[in-house]
């Protein structure tokens, strides 16, 4: 069978001004970037169509295929006539050279350039990178010239969009020299990878340049000596990070192998950060087209839970479905299954793992009164009573399931997924949420642990207590929370899979991210700059004499 990078390098690609004429827009609303890649310059969007979520079970070493569903369902509506369009996440280089690989879809569900998209695209990371860093820049530079500001702690860091573990611990110096006013000072830093920035959740989170520019000064960079925060814009430098992020704010037109539109646009992790693409990336293909499929990152219980709790009470737009994504293989996975003996038919272990997909739906349904399709991404080694355990536990729960084979099949093996959706599209929803956004952090925390989570409650560090109080101090309250923790487990303990119960979870810190908007409760062991695996994706990567790539996934 071809690989990713073949199947990507095989397709003829349509002019990226024939795939915009499919959403009603012509040449003048877009800045080309070659002949497949475009960015949608249009400054009024009214967003109107139908939303589908695509989320999924907590991820397993099996993996799920959340985009590829993403991707296969669009493509199956486009195939039943219908004008769809897919809002996905960039990849980071971070992931691309490390362990996981890109992110672009796989098999015969992909979005393309597949090499474009998951290496430089349009640069909008790069540009990400340098407005979080001209802030670094500048904000070091203030203190070295005599601190006017008074700021005695650094809230903000640098970034880099790649995995290097070298960068979490560094050591600042600064010597003033001759110079009147300057200061002598040492600080302990690190820098985050780009996907976990705030100038990424930032230019995600934002509607428009003006409100680009107006989050980018509420950034908090640290305190003063009266506890009080210090901005971005006493810097004065949000003026100049919105002129690097210019271009970077217009979301980024491609395609599906099968000449789907796809808005691809922003990329925050969701274990660390708030995983969805950007609002813009959503408002334009809810403006262009009758039905947008837009994908959160990692398990439910993190991308959907930050989705609709946090971007959609934001952006104020709702989902008509969710789509719940799983399969055979993870759930043996999730019910202690051996990993080497996941093609061999596992009934108990199936059974087993069932609870983590239900409590994903459970979820949806109840928490957030959506209405719910699983799609099963469907393997050559599921059996038939393994793929009937599967659809009679999901039909018990209250949602259809289906198994897909869009990997194989693209468009035509996401067909039935489509109709299902169609459906449940049709049905009347009003989107209720996890928490009160009045009540206060902790109640949120709560809130989300045990209703989403299934947790017993939620302990805190005296680092945590610490920095609540200081937000109280600030006068910060009504914030949405984002919830950073592991993707592995419905807890904060990456080994208890399944559906655990009895547990508590444990926030070590708390920051506020004054420009998204929201607070960041960090609980458990979460890397924000993650490292390399032993053998890393970089490893496979090549390029030959005549410009073909290889390795790439």
């Amino acid at each position: 069978m071809l690989s990713d990078i073949e199947i990507a390098e095989s397709c003829k690609l349509k002019d990226i001004r024939k795939i915009a004429e499919k959403l009603g827009l012509g040449e003048d609303s877009l800045e080309l970037y070659g002949k497949y890649k475009a960015k949608i310059n249009v400054k009024k969007l009214a967003p109107k169509a139908k939303l589908i979520l695509v989320t999924a079970i907590n991820p397993t070493a099996s993996g799920e295929g959340k985009t590829t569903v993403s991707i296969g369902l669009a493509d199956g509506m486009a195939r039943l006539g219908k004008k769809v369009c897919l809002a996905l996440r960039e990849p980071s280089l971070g992931p691309v050279f490390g362990v996981k690989g890109g992110a672009a879809g796989g098999g015969y569900a992909q979005v393309v350039p597949m090499a474009d998209i998951n290496l430089h695209f349009t640069g909008d990371l790069h540009a990400i990178t340098a407005a979080n860093n001209l802030l670094c820049a500048m904000l070091d530079n203030h203190i070295f010239r005599g601190n006017a500001l008074d700021i005695q702690k650094v809230y903000f860091h640098r970034c880099m969009d790649m995995n290097d573990r070298a960068l979490r611990d560094i050591l600042i110096t600064c010597k003033a020299g001759s110079m009147k006013g300057c200061v002598d000072y040492d600080r302990k830093e690190s820098f985050e990878i780009t996907a976990a920035s705030e100038v990424m959740a930032v230019l995600c989170l934002a509607r428009d340049l003006a409100d680009l520019k107006a989050r980018l000064g509420n950034i908090v960079v640290g305190v003063n000596s009266k506890g009080e925060y210090v901005y971005a814009r006493q810097l004065n430098a949000h003026g100049a990070m919105a002129t690097l992020l210019k271009d970077a704010i217009n979301p980024n037109l491609v395609q599906t192998l099968e000449g789907t539109p796809a808005i691809i646009h922003g990329g925050p992790f969701a274990n660390i950060a708030h995983g969805c693409n950007s609002v813009r990336a959503t408002y334009a293909a809810m403006t262009f087209a009758d039905y947008a499929v837009t994908e959160a990152g990692f398990g439910a219980d993190l991308g959907a839970e930050k989705f609709l709790d946090a971007k959609c009470r934001i952006a104020g737009i709702a989902p008509s479905c969710v789509v719940v994504v799983a399969t055979v293989k993870a759930l043996k996975l999730h019910g202690g299954a051996d990993k080497k003996q996941l093609s061999e038919s596992n009934i108990p272990a199936l059974k087993a793992g069932l609870p983590n997909l239900l409590k994903h739906v459970e979820n949806m349904q109840k928490v957030y009164s959506m209405p719910v399709v699983v799609a099963m991404n469907r393997f050559a080694t599921d059996t038939k009573e393994e793929i009937d355990c599967v659809m009679h536990a999901c039909e018990a729960a209250g949602a259809k399931a289906v198994f897909t084979d869009v990997f194989l099949k693209g468009g035509e093996g996401g067909e039935e997924l489509a109709k299902a959706v169609l459906e449940a599209c049709d049905r009347p929803s009003a989107l209720t949420y996890a928490y009160d956004l009045k009540a206060d952090i902790k109640q949120k925390i709560c809130d989300v642990v045990t209703k989403v989570y299934g947790g017993d409650g939620v302990t805190y560090s005296q680092t945590a207590e610490q920095s609540l109080k200081e937000l109280a101090a600030n006068g910060i309250a009504g914030e949405p929370v984002i919830i950073a923790k592991t993707q592995y487990s419905l807890s904060d303990d990456a080994k208890k899979l399944a559906r655990p119960a009895g547990f508590t979870v444990h926030v070590r810190d708390i920051i506020y991210k004054g420009g998204a908007g929201f607070v960041v409760a960090v609980a458990g062991d979460i890397m924000l700059m993650p490292g390399l695996g032993k053998v890393p994706c970089a490893e496979k990567i090549d390029i030959d004499e005549n410009g073909t790539i290889s390795g790439l996934s």
